[in-house]
């Protein structure tokens, strides 16, 4: 057993040294699950018992080095509440994911018993599949490690997404993988010469002709002309800080850095998440001194438009959604939300609210079910319910007519939720993030990487506005057209872009991982079916 814990390790090194932001290294992506294939295989062939309880804590171990290698990041954001107390409570992201990897091959070992091989290994893609769509909608989602993301280094290589999105990468990956497997165990267990052409012949067909098709694709991609001027502003502000100073001093530095680059035709300044950190009513928003210093800015500027992150509140009579908390004083319910607001020169404002909000930080994780411990929360201090959210994706409109997809920080990972404000009528994606609580970490550069992949997805240029950086200008193709650095104050500027036709992934969404998720589902009763089947004597 100790050799196949090794190739589990050897398994998760692999797939760490290949994921972003590693330059060079995604091949290593086509490989890196070969080892945890063979030492399930070990296990089936070998004469232990308990084999399923032995598969499950394999492929744990790998992927939990795996996960915690590339997210060792996330620490830094829960350091703040304590040191030590922030390791406990870091270990579920590292280890939630890795729990539920471990347990598609669980359910893969199961099939094998009652399938043949072939069968299996593709069941176990579908089983896959069917974990990374469970974690990326359900109350603990987290889908930062689903494995088409890791080819956002490498972009000239998944052009096709925009038919597939990031679970055509999963998929590929997983094939490429398992036909190595097939020609590995062909050459162990013997097996005709005939049988490894095929298993070589699959390989490279599944390796290659993605692989040029997206080469093809991504040389000859034109981009529609239809340019559009945006400036977008990095004030650089510690994310620890920003909350206590005056909300005049935050808009005057953010006015000065966009006038530095604005010209007079320029139609869209985007600031990062939170820009506006005070607390602002929605519903007074207009009468407020943000608001008129904004406006005062914007005159300038006759077709400019602000896209900002702001930190909003609205007031209910009762308890109007789930995360409604109520203010005693008042017999009043409440919701704060962490938003983005479009303000042009006129009196129309649009808010959206941050959808994809983080578990525990923003989110009681399911809280109507766990609606009794908010008294517990409220007297820690905490959050009572989390953030309030809206349910649907939105569209902000300029005066114009353009359509810009506001996205705030988390919600860059989730490309069918991308989609949706595109197919609405959003002709670019506007990214606002902070990602300063993280530090001078590899996380706020897969953050940046993880962006190419919506523009492609959905061919629309992405405009990204990060408080402490990476902020960025993405066109279509999924190249990083500029950027600046990291913990610096700076201001970029773009003619961008706009684009209103749509992809299929755009207009079809998350169509693989639901169909993949059906077809788990039959083999988990397949496997039900088979194990209380009456044996025939």
């Amino acid at each position: 057993m100790k050799k196949n814990l090794l190739l589990a390790i050897f398994s998760g090194l692999l797939l760490w040294i290949a994921w972003p932001p590693t330059s060079y290294t995604t091949v290593l992506l086509f490989v890196g699950l070969v080892p945890m294939l063979v030492a399930i295989e070990n296990i089936i062939q070998s004469n232990v018992k308990k084999k399923g309880s032995f598969v499950f804590a394999t492929t744990f171990i790998g992927f939990f080095i795996w996960n915690s290698l590339c997210i060792y990041w996330v620490y830094n954001s829960l350091k703040a509440i304590g040191p030590l107390i922030a390791i406990p409570i870091t270990l579920i992201p590292y280890a939630l994911g890795p729990l539920l990897m471990a347990g598609a091959c669980w359910l893969y070992f199961r099939l094998r018993l009652v399938a043949p091989r072939g069968w299996a290994l593709a069941a176990l893609v579908c089983f896959w599949i069917g974990y990374e769509y469970l974690h990326q909608t359900w109350d603990l989602k987290f889908p930062w490690m689903t494995l088409g993301n890791g080819f956002a280094v490498s972009h000239k290589w998944i052009q096709w997404y925009e038919f597939t999105g990031v679970y055509g990468g999963t998929i590929w990956v997983w094939l490429c993988n398992i036909f190595l497997f097939l020609l590995y165990s062909s050459l162990r267990e013997a097996q005709p010469r005939a049988y490894r052409l095929k298993v070589i012949i699959g390989f490279a067909v599944s390796l290659i002709l993605p692989l040029g098709i997206s080469l093809t694709r991504y040389y000859n991609y034109q981009e529609p002309e239809n340019p559009s001027n945006v400036v977008v502003v990095q004030p650089n502000v510690d994310p620890y800080a920003k909350f206590n100073l005056p909300s005049y001093q935050e808009i005057n530095n953010l006015t000065h850095l966009s006038d530095s680059l604005a010209q007079p035709n320029t139609e869209y300044f985007i600031w990062p998440e939170t820009a506006i950190a005070q607390d602002v009513n929605e519903d007074n928003f207009v009468g407020s001194a943000q608001y008129r210093q904004v406006r005062q800015f914007l005159n300038k500027y006759k077709n400019g438009n602000l896209i900002t992150g702001i930190s909003t509140y609205k007031f209910y009579q009762d308890a109007h959604t789930l995360t409604a908390r109520l203010m005693p004083e008042s017999n009043q319910y409440f919701d704060v939300f962490n938003a983005a607001v479009n303000i042009e020169n006129s009196d129309k404002v649009q808010f959206y609210h941050k959808s994809k909000l983080v578990p525990g930080a923003e989110l009681m994780p399911f809280g109507s079910s766990l609606s009794f411990l908010k008294p517990v929360f409220e007297h820690l201090g905490g959050s009572a319910g989390g953030y309030g959210s809206q349910p649907e994706a939105d569209v902000f409109y300029a005066q114009s007519g353009i359509g810009a997809d506001p996205v705030i920080c988390y919600e860059t990972i989730w490309g069918d939720w991308v989609a949706q404000s595109v197919r609405k009528g959003a002709q670019f994606i506007a990214i606002i993030t902070n990602d300063g609580w993280w530090e001078n970490t590899s996380g706020k550069d897969q953050h940046l990487d993880y962006a190419k992949l919506r523009a492609i997805e959905n061919r629309r240029w992405v405009c990204r506005s990060a408080n402490t950086g990476i902020s960025a200008f993405i066109n279509q193709r999924g190249d990083v057209v500029q950027q600046s650095g990291w913990w610096v104050k700076a201001a970029l500027k773009q003619d961008i872009n706009l684009n209103s036709d749509l992809t299929f992934y755009t207009q079809h969404g998350d169509y693989l991982p639901k169909a993949g998720c059906v077809l788990a589902f039959l083999g988990v009763l397949w496997i039900v079916f088979r194990r209380f089947k009456p044996v025939r004597r």
